[in-house]
């Protein structure tokens, strides 16, 4: 009696598997635990009758991911250009190219002339220089708040820092400026109230026991109405060093943005210290930046915590190829007109069967430049596209407004329209 062959024993053995020429590529280019275990799991839905033994080797290959990282490309149709969810600044091609630079072995710290050690992060600091009119030094540290946490450290450790109430903010994820402040052993000495903070207020603060008087630009908020507050040139009459955190990142004033601070200005208006953050509208790598004065900025770079807050040579390469470069895409984000992304919006449009092209507003994000909206434009498509954009490949967030899913395209780089477009046709629910 003849019986039908059991089409587990067809399954094919693992190493024969892995040793097949398309499989082995990508376990060069992914590593073996990650493809070991799409072959394991292909081979488990063969044995169950699910698919053929015989296409083991091709679903492997489709479950896997490109790359060995499990994050996604994401093209950012929300309309907001900072997007905190979305990793903030998308890097120029000045700054991806640095970074396969700064990827291998470099000269991170190293003189070539003379084969001897050099200054980490100098040329970085260079270019930080000179596109920030009167800073004397800089310093780049992990994040925004790091730089603010090292600057308490390094000054303030067992003295008094004063700052307006009205000014201390949480600045996302639940952290706080007054706890991160304390973290570092000062004390924060609170003057004036929510609304209104008064240069006298200051004086009645400022003695002996103070380090240095805080500003916090309130970023993702505004206070509006019977408002008061003093600047950094009155507040550098006091006797003691101004620090001012402006959080956005903005080196010098942006047309868009008259109301956002930026680090030249702020030092202009007598600040000695200005912290920020290099992934908002600087439009660099996550990075926190020092700038100021050379003689309190080398004491911040010299405080031994500075250490644990160093950045890595990625950081340093593509933060001095966002300065030195070309603008970055969230420079030509901002810059976008409404009748420029009209016109875009609309050539998309003519290739999309059911999408229409609707006015949009979009903002900063990123915490930067609260309350301020920019006129846009949108492709508005049936809300069902929302989830199904989100599991393309690339991924596509949009925004869901109104029963529709609405493609804003001021984050949407021009270049990538007609990758859009073919996101938008694999997506039909």
């Amino acid at each position: 009696m003849t019986h039908a062959p059991d089409p587990r024993r067809a399954v094919p053995r693992t190493d024969v598997v892995l040793a097949e020429p398309r499989i082995a590529e990508a376990v060069a280019r992914l590593g073996r635990s990650l493809v070991k275990g799409a072959v394991v799991a292909a081979q488990q839905r063969a044995r169950q009758g699910e698919i053929p033994p015989g296409t083991v080797a091709d679903q492997a290959l489709a479950a896997l991911p490109r790359v060995a990282t499990r994050l996604r490309p994401v093209l950012n149709a929300t309309g907001v250009v900072l997007h905190t969810n979305l990793g903030r600044a998308p890097l120029s091609a000045a700054a991806r190219e640095a970074l396969t630079v700064a990827a291998g072995t470099c000269d991170v710290e190293l003189d070539l002339a003379t084969g001897a050690r050099g200054r980490r992060g100098a040329e970085m600091v260079e270019a930080l220089l000179a596109a920030t009119p009167g800073a004397g030094g800089a310093h780049v540290v992990n994040n925004g708040a790091a730089a603010l946490a090292l600057v308490a450290a390094t000054f303030a450790a067992g003295r008094e820092i004063v700052v307006s109430r009205g000014e201390l903010v949480e600045i996302g994820d639940g952290f706080r400026i007054p706890d991160l402040v304390e973290s570092t052993g000062a004390r924060l000495r609170e003057v004036g109230t929510t609304n209104r903070t008064h240069l006298a207020d200051y004086e009645r603060a400022v003695g002996p026991d103070t380090a240095f008087v805080l500003k916090v630009h309130p970023s993702n908020f505004r206070v509006e109405g019977f408002t008061s507050a003093v600047g950094p040139e009155e507040l550098a009459g006091l006797g003691v060093p101004v620090v001012v955190d402006i959080g956005s990142g903005l080196l010098t004033r942006h047309p868009l943005l008259p109301d956002e601070p930026d680090a030249a200005s702020m030092l202009a208006r007598g600040a000695g210290l200005v912290t920020a953050s290099g992934d908002k509208l600087l439009g660099g790598p996550q990075a926190g930046l020092i700038l100021g004065d050379g003689e309190l900025v080398e004491r911040v770079r010299r405080f031994p915590l500075a250490r644990a807050m160093r950045v890595d040579k990625l950081t340093l390469a593509a933060l001095e190829a966002t300065v030195r470069g070309p603008l970055p895409p969230v420079r030509a984000a901002l810059d976008a007109t409404a009748p420029d992304l009209r016109r875009r919006a609309e050539t998309l449009a003519a290739g999309l069967p059911g999408a229409t092209v609707v006015d949009s507003l979009s903002t900063v994000g990123g915490g930067g430049a609260p309350g301020v909206t920019l006129p846009s434009a949108a492709l508005a498509l049936p809300e069902s596209y929302g989830a199904a954009l989100r599991a393309g490949d690339p991924a596509v967030l949009g925004r869901l407004e109104g029963g529709r899913c609405l493609l804003d395209l001021r984050a949407i780089d021009p270049s990538d329209d007609e990758l859009l477009a073919r996101c938008v046709r694999a997506a039909v629910p």
